[in-house]
Order: structure tokens, then C-alpha cells, then sequence
């Protein structure tokens, strides 16, 4: 099946750009541009989770 490796290699990638946020949030040095980079990380993550759940048949997505 190639659509769950898409999804896993999907979701790896959201991660990345997630982690890559956070570091770049830890270098910021204005609070808002900090916390913006940060509230865009957890984001990423949460539509990471959501899409490998879905893939793993665990949730369905919303109608």
C-alpha cells in the first residue's frame, strides 16, 4: 500500500518542520516572533498526530 507509506513519510516530514520551528524559536530574540514559531510547531503537530492516527484507522477525519 502506498498510501500509508505517503502518509508516514507525510507525517515525518510535519515533524521535522515542527522541530526545525522549535529550534528556530529558540534562537529568536523578539517574544512574539518566539511564541508565533512556537504556536506554528505545535500546529504542525497536532496535524501530525491527526494523520497518523487516521492512517493507523484510529480516528476518522471530521464531515
Amino acid at each position: 500500500m502506498s498510501g500509508s507509506g505517503e502518509s508516514g513519510s507525510h507525517v515525518r516530514q510535519l515533524r521535522q518542520e515542527a522541530d526545525a520551528l522549535n529550534k528556530e524559536a529558540e534562537r529568536a530574540t523578539a517574544p512574539e516572533e518566539r511564541q508565533r514559531l512556537q504556536d506554528k510547531a505545535r500546529k504542525l503537530l497536532a496535524l501530525s498526530e491527526q494523520e497518523s492516527a487516521m492512517a493507523a484507522g484510529d480516528i476518522y477525519p471530521q464531515e
